[in-house]
């Protein structure tokens, strides 16, 4: 491979703001699954530079998929219903930005085609499939551990 391509920042894979947003609430609220205490969108917002609203349109959308439930009132806010171990990655991209539908050829089938989708097709189903591996915990573990090894840095 050419060097200078090998040094560009290329992302082949697009995260969606939706997408990190939703990871990074998720990840806020299996901080406290454990306490099954709601935590706000207020909350939520003063720790990450998410809009609100845009940050109630994407907890809304986890409500409907049965993700997260919210409470109403002053002890209100979101709850996260299913395990953080058991909600994939991958489960969350499909949640928010929909399953993606497989490309059709357009005009005739040909030989080049067909080896240029395959190959598509075949890198799609490496990032499914790291993506299916990785869950909400992995992100929160790695979070902590993080966490973990700067404070031993400032001691």
């Amino acid at each position: 491979m050419n060097e200078s391509l090998r040094k560009q920042k290329y992302a082949l894979l697009d995260l969606s703001a939706k997408v990190e947003y939703a990871l990074i609430a998720l990840l806020e609220l299996a901080s406290n699954s454990g306490q099954k205490t709601p935590v706000t969108m207020s909350d939520i917002s003063a720790k990450h530079p998410i809009p609100e609203r845009y940050l109630e349109q994407i907890l809304t959308s986890l409500r409907r998929s049965g993700v997260v439930q919210s409470q109403r009132g002053s002890k209100g806010g979101f709850i996260l219903l299913r395990e953080p171990r058991q909600l994939t990655l991958l489960e969350v991209v499909i949640m928010l930005d929909g399953e993606q539908k497989e490309k059709e050829f357009l005009g005739e089938e040909n030989l080049e085609k067909f080896l240029v989708h395959n190959i598509w097709q075949q890198a799609d189903l490496a990032a499914q499939a790291v993506l299916s591996q990785y869950t909400i915990q992995d992100l929160f573990e790695q979070r902590e551990a993080r966490l973990q090894k700067s404070q031993m840095y400032y001691i």
